[in-house]
């Protein structure tokens, strides 16, 4: 994972357009040029906007400061500091057990997703409540509605089938008196992803998720398994935690996993082509784009990419697609996005 410099302090409000070209991937593994969290961690930075930080602290095997990544207690106050440091949020927790995720890569996919827009309105990224943004699972976290809303002041609706999740994140957004940018719904039925969640004349410039990717427990605890691994924490005598980053299943595993969940999400997509203007999720399995390129194709999409993205290690991608033309594109930017 790369480590992010010395913490910049919250954006303001920005102006209403910022000129910003499409950024291509690059083979070196590297964040988004507009992530925050490029170079190092600046730990007493850190920790001086979050003293609880400090206790986790530890020095890894190369003599520098880092966090046991393998901790779920630690990821979750490092995830805090990091919000507060660098996107002005002065309260987030959520659950025991629920997913608490890496937060520079989740601002790549924000970074990514602007570049996308900024494809459709002359290079310039639209910001402000001209945008409006779906994300399809937020989790307890609401991590994407809260980094989308300080980068570029989008507007957010959040949608969960948990109940608990959907508390966890409405305590979230109330505490940092973002009732009125990022709104919260829980989708009813947990057969459907968007069919039965969208209300009538609700139009999104973007939807996003970050999808269950194992397809059953077991997978996952393996996946856990490994991942304590890499981490170097491999000890015969120390019980495992169930995950090292934490997960309820509904945030970690579906009947048919990831391959399943997206071409659903694809499929029910086309009763939505003229209601959204881009479609995204994560994939975090390349093994399953062959898959996702024909759902796409039997949905009708007019237009996709797959968008590769690099944090350390790490390699993961979203697919992007729309069932818009590139004329209906330009009159849904004139419409929406141009200042009158």
């Amino acid at each position: 994972m790369n480590a992010p410099r010395t913490p910049k302090p919250a954006r303001k409000k920005p102006d209403s357009v910022t000129p910003a070209k499409p950024v291509a991937p690059r083979k070196e593994a590297s964040l988004h040029p507009r992530n925050r969290h490029q170079g190092r961690y600046d730990f007493p930075a850190l920790i001086k906007t979050t003293p609880e930080l400090a206790k986790f602290v530890i020095t890894n095997p190369y003599g520098k400061e880092s966090i046991d990544f393998a901790s779920p207690d630690a990821v979750r106050v490092f995830n805090r500091a990091l919000l507060k440091s660098f996107y002005g949020i002065q309260h987030w927790d959520i659950p025991a057990d629920y997913l608490c995720p890496p937060v520079p890569g989740r601002a790549d996919y924000i970074h990514f997703l602007a570049d996308l827009l900024a494809s459709n309105n002359d290079g310039v990224v639209p910001r402000g409540a001209i945008v409006n943004v779906l994300d399809i699972g937020m989790g307890a976290n609401c991590v994407y509605p809260l980094i989308g809303n300080s980068e570029y002041r989008w507007h957010f609706l959040g949608s969960e089938i948990d109940p608990t999740a959907v508390a966890a994140a409405r305590a979230i957004v109330q505490s940092n008196d973002l009732n009125k940018v990022i709104q919260l719904r829980q989708q009813e039925n947990r057969k459907h992803i968007l069919i039965g969640l969208l209300e009538p004349g609700e139009r999104f410039d973007l939807t996003m998720c970050n999808p269950p990717f194992h397809a059953s427990m077991e997978e996952a605890t393996k996946g856990s398994e490994r991942k304590w691994r890499a981490l170097g924490k491999a000890d015969p005598k120390r019980k495992l935690p169930v995950l090292n980053f934490g997960g309820q299943s509904a945030e970690l595993w579906c009947e048919g996993g990831e391959a399943r969940f997206v071409t659903q999400l694809i499929a029910e997509s086309a009763n939505f082509a003229h209601k959204v203007l881009w479609f995204s999720t994560l994939v975090s399995k390349a093994s399953n784009l062959p898959a996702i390129e024909t759902a796409l194709k039997k949905a009708g999409a007019l237009e996709s990419q797959v968008v590769e993205m690099s944090q350390g290690q790490k390699q993961s991608r979203f697919v992007a697609w729309t069932f818009q033309t590139k004329s209906e594109q330009q009159i849904w930017r004139r419409e929406r996005w141009v200042r009158k």
